[in-house]
């Protein structure tokens, strides 16, 4: 099974331009829980899993307005890529570096 715990990189290609944050995740069998901070402030990741090498996640932000994230990304040893649903915003892709 893929281990996704350690601080990683992160970049969201949004309608606003690239949103850089670090995740620093943890994981205890296929779940995984942390926290992704950026310039926008600070969120807990929810419901966070690993199933093979895919893992999936919420975070509920409130800037720039309150929603609900929803990630999807394949993990491929020290990178990962794939999407966040954000609402009516649609998908937005999503690429992340392990760097520790």
């Amino acid at each position: 099974m893929t281990d996704v715990s350690g601080t990683w990189d992160a970049v969201v290609n949004s309608p606003m331009g690239e949103q850089k944050s670090t995740m620093t995740l943890s994981q205890d069998g296929d779940t995984v829980t942390g926290t992704n901070a950026g310039a926008t402030g600070s969120a807990e990741v929810q419901d966070g899993k690993v199933d093979g090498n895919t893992l999936t996640w919420k975070m509920d932000i409130t800037v720039p307005m309150p929603m609900t994230l929803e990630g999807t990304a394949t993990v491929e040893g020290d990178t990962m890529a794939g999407n966040i649903k954000a609402g009516a915003f649609g998908e937005m892709p999503f690429t992340a570096k392990k760097t520790g």
